[in-house]
């Protein structure tokens, strides 16, 4: 029954509103420094990834400015122009002109050769099978000689009796 006839007053409700605004205020002064520094480091960091961002797309444009130069020399025509050569380096440059026709005349001969080193295996399998069959002619070819002066001896006796 007492805790039924005890009312709050207005006076006490007002205080209790007052301690709460209270709290609330402290607990908003101490989250505040820590929002305040989340919030700088946040743009620091920012401005940090803006910096990086800045020197790569300086390095990008230097690349793009380089290759519109590589593509502008690459288009021109190379072949009016012509750079001077000394009279005394004239006798050079037809040696050099004659043994470079060579080089590309062996050329074709050396990457021939290059090219059939892959095949080098199968072609020692057949000289090989080749060698074997030769030893073995070889044989049958002394057989025959044996038989043959056989023959002949026999032949050379019947005419002689």
């Amino acid at each position: 029954t007492l805790d039924l006839t005890c009312r709050r007053t207005p006076c006490f409700a007002k205080f209790s509103e007052m301690e709460e605004m209270v709290n609330m205020e402290a607990e908003i002064n101490e989250v505040q420094p820590l929002l305040l520094s989340a919030s700088t480091l946040q743009f620091y960091f920012i401005g940090e990834k803006c910096k990086i961002l800045q020197d790569m797309n300086r390095h990008l444009e230097a690349i793009l400015k380089e290759k519109r130069a590589l593509r502008k020399r690459l288009i021109k025509h190379r072949c009016q122009e012509s750079l001077p050569i000394e009279a005394t380096f004239h006798k050079c440059i037809v040696e050099l002109l004659t043994e470079a026709v060579t080089f590309i005349a062996k050329l074709e001969s050396h990457l021939q050769s290059v090219r059939s080193i892959p095949q080098i295996p199968h072609m020692m399998n057949n000289m090989d099978t080749t060698l074997s069959k030769t030893e073995a002619l070889m044989i049958e070819l002394e057989e025959l000689t044996e038989q043959i002066l056989k023959w002949e001896e026999l032949q050379k006796e019947v005419y002689s009796n």
